[in-house]
């Protein structure tokens, strides 16, 4: 059986020449998707509600401000201010960032955001030392009840989590 396509009348939008009917162009749709994608991605925090393995239960998540998911993140001016004062007292310079909040308790809540790409331990315990050292010394913040610090490499990730509470 051979079927004829038989002529139709269709109706076009005026000036366009397009079908009312006719489905939308992709391109549309994708300049529409594509920014919002990027918006989207921009938005999340590497270790943002992740449990710190070294604390019992109960302990806090990790901050909101957990650091950067990529290397284009951008740390608060305040963090930047406060790293340039800890190089400037001899402290390490790959760290470009201390953010320092309230934690539980009123525990500080240190994250670090460094260049360095290694979670070397002997690293750490120099950074941990000179950043205390600064802080108490020279910033005058009290660590008498310990503190909390997130280690953050150059690529977002945990390079170190400690929880120093006493």
């Amino acid at each position: 059986m051979l079927l004829r396509r038989t002529p139709r009348t269709e109706a076009t939008d005026t000036g366009t020449g397009a079908r009312p009917d006719a489905p939308r162009p992709p391109v549309r749709a994708a300049a529409l998707a594509l920014p919002l994608c990027a918006a989207l991605l921009t938005a999340c925090t590497g270790g943002q509600g992740q449990e710190r393995p070294d604390a019992g239960p109960g302990a806090p998540s990790a901050p909101a401000s957990a650091g950067p998911t990529a290397v284009g993140t951008a740390a608060p001016a305040g963090a930047k201010a406060l790293a340039g004062r800890y190089r400037e007292s001899g402290g390490d310079e790959d760290v470009y960032a201390v953010q320092r909040e309230s934690g539980p308790d009123g525990v500080p809540l240190l994250t670090v955001r460094s260049r360095a790409t290694d979670s070397d331990a002997q690293r750490f315990d120099r950074l941990k030392e000179s950043l205390v050292f600064f802080l108490v010394q020279v910033e005058g913040v009290s660590l008498e009840r310990g503190y909390l610090m997130d280690v953050f490499g150059r690529d977002g990730s945990l390079l170190h989590r400690l929880d120093a509470r006493t």
